[in-house]
């Protein structure tokens, strides 16, 4: 029949495709939120309370046992700069690796995928230890007990740079996790033990000349020497590669990405 018109097929922009992820994962942060600390007391506000606790007891631990790192870094700023980092790319991947389980029945909606349920968590996680990390900087400061940054661009900088690390490293140990449950008990005991090595508890300008580049192998440590770089500048001799880091962090999320990929159709069938 001439004269009608004809219906119109409806392409969704990426503009629409965004949107619609970004309200399933707004969901996703919400649902995480009352799953994780429900209604009752303080709520969500645990989100960033529970990494201060942790970063205040180790502070204060640190400062009743030595007066300082150095004689020109304050042990509070030393403290919060290494603890503080900690949380961050050690509790990312704990979060991933016990994500499909609780959220399985949600994978039956249509825009629900697992790499929705993981970058939720992640971000929760993100934004706890970065809420925590700044009130804790602004605490300290006007309590008198550490100096403002030196280059605060430079801390911003560290941090996000950890972040994408943590991120990475969580979505490959998330990923590596399904269907395969020796990753979540093999990653307990290799967290605390990478704790140590991690760069919180000592600058690698401290650590003999032939270890040095040893210490650098480690992502983490790079980023916190970045962090303190940007606290302490002239007062500290950091040492960090940001090209390894970021090639590093780019490797691992093309091999979380792709796997992801492939586990994923795995995971919708069951």
């Amino acid at each position: 029949m001439t004269g009608l018109p004809h219906p119109r097929r409806v392409n969704p922009s990426l503009a629409d495709g965004f949107a619609v992820q970004r309200r399933v994962i707004g969901a996703l942060l919400m649902r995480e939120i009352l799953t994780r600390y429900g209604r009752h007391n303080i709520g969500f506000l645990w989100l960033f309370v529970e990494p201060m606790l942790f970063t205040l007891g180790v502070t204060a631990l640190w400062s009743l046992t030595r007066e300082s790192h150095s004689n020109a870094i304050p042990i509070t700023a030393f403290a919060l700069t290494g603890y503080s980092t900690v949380l961050l790319w050690r509790n990312m991947p704990g979060r991933c690796i016990s994500a499909i389980e609780p959220n399985r029945s949600l994978l039956y909606h249509r825009n629900v995928r697992l790499l929705d349920i993981y970058l939720s968590r992640l971000l929760l996680e993100f934004g706890g230890a970065s809420i925590s990390f700044m009130i804790l900087t602004l605490l300290f400061m006007n309590l008198g007990m550490i100096d403002p940054p030196e280059d605060l661009l430079k801390v911003i900088f560290g941090w996000v740079t950890l972040g994408l690390f943590g991120t990475a490293l969580a979505l490959t140990m998330g990923t590596l996790a399904i269907n395969n449950e020796i990753v979540e008990k093999l990653w307990h005991p290799i967290s605390y033990l990478t704790f140590p090595l991690s760069g919180a508890a000592y600058m690698v300008d401290a650590l003999p000349k032939s270890v040095q580049p040893l210490a650098l192998y480690l992502p983490m440590v790079n980023c916190v020497e970045i962090i303190r770089d940007g606290y302490f500048g002239k007062h500290a001799n950091p040492h960090y590669d940001i090209g390894y880091v970021a090639a590093v962090t780019v490797v691992m999320m093309l091999f979380a990405l792709i796997t992801l990929s492939i586990k994923g159709r795995l995971v919708a069938v069951d």
